[in-house]
């Protein structure tokens, strides 16, 4: 299965582990221009400027990779005191998932932020609880 993988690009180390493991099992994964860039954590890396990196689009790309895959994979990573965190970027990568009726997994439970709780349950999103070998 190709699979996109949409995060906070605050999390390349453990990004990339998830990918890898991916691979493992047989998956073709799409990574976001963030995470390809940023090899290792860095404390002055700018998510705003790795978007439009060097005139580069990078949420347009991203999105085209969406459109290309079978389904995307959410990793979801405690972030900003927030338990399995989703960010705007990222939540909206899944409505362009789901608009495109693609399945969405997210690698931990959902979290708790109100303002998109019932919209991450009307995805249909699919939690793995770690398990990538649900997908």
């Amino acid at each position: 299965m190709k699979i996109c993988i949409c995060c906070s690009l605050s999390f390349p180390n453990e990004v990339n582990k998830v990918a890898d493991e991916l691979r493992a099992l047989g998956h073709e994964v799409l990574l976001p221009h963030g995470i390809i860039i940023r090899a290792i954590e860095q404390p002055d890396f700018d998510p705003v400027a790795a978007k439009h990196d060097g005139g580069y689009d990078a949420m347009g790309a991203h999105f085209a990779k969406i459109r290309e895959s079978d389904a995307i994979l959410v990793c979801n990573f405690t972030k900003k005191g927030i338990e399995n965190y989703i960010g705007a970027n990222t939540f909206l990568e899944m409505g362009h998932a789901y608009a495109l009726e693609k399945p969405i997994y997210v690698l931990n439970k959902l979290p708790d932020q109100a303002y998109i709780n019932d919209e991450l349950k009307a995805f249909g999103t699919i939690e793995l609880d770690g398990d990538l070998t649900k997908i």
